[in-house]
């Protein structure tokens, strides 16, 4: 194993294992959950999508919210409206927002995933998927 050599690198790795014990413990119900997705492709992760990431996950833990799941996927398609996120509300269709600052994580945290409210900034979805 690698030395860790700053104390980054060490909350780097809590944060990964963490949101793995978090998905395990949580993955049984997942359909009765809210679900964040992040995109941290390279355009995501260059974007900042590290940082609303980690500032969504610190945000629902500040505001007392249980019933989240926030993960990361991949490449998302939305390259130009970097960073992106989708909000699955349980029983709903997941709802993708881009542009995400810091800013607009905290709004999505407020009005969406606390009162189920949709903003502004909503990449609109042009395809559905096979099933």
């Amino acid at each position: 194993m690698a030395k860790i050599k700053s104390f980054d690198e060490l909350k780097k790795i809590k944060e990964h294992v963490q949101s793995k014990v978090d998905l395990r413990e949580k993955g049984e119900n997942v359909d009765e959950l809210i679900q964040v997705k992040v995109a941290m492709a390279t355009c995501g992760i260059a974007s900042g999508a590290r940082e609303v990431m980690n500032f969504i996950i610190d945000e629902c833990a500040k505001e007392g919210i249980e019933n989240v799941v926030v993960t990361q996927t991949g490449c998302m398609g939305y390259c130009y409206a970097e960073p992106t996120i989708e909000v699955t509300m349980p029983n709903s269709e997941p709802v993708v927002y881009g542009d995400v600052t810091l800013e607009k994580a905290k709004e999505v945290v407020d009005k969406h995933i606390k009162n189920g409210e949709l903003l502004d900034g909503i990449i609109p979805v042009t395809h559905k998927t096979i099933e």
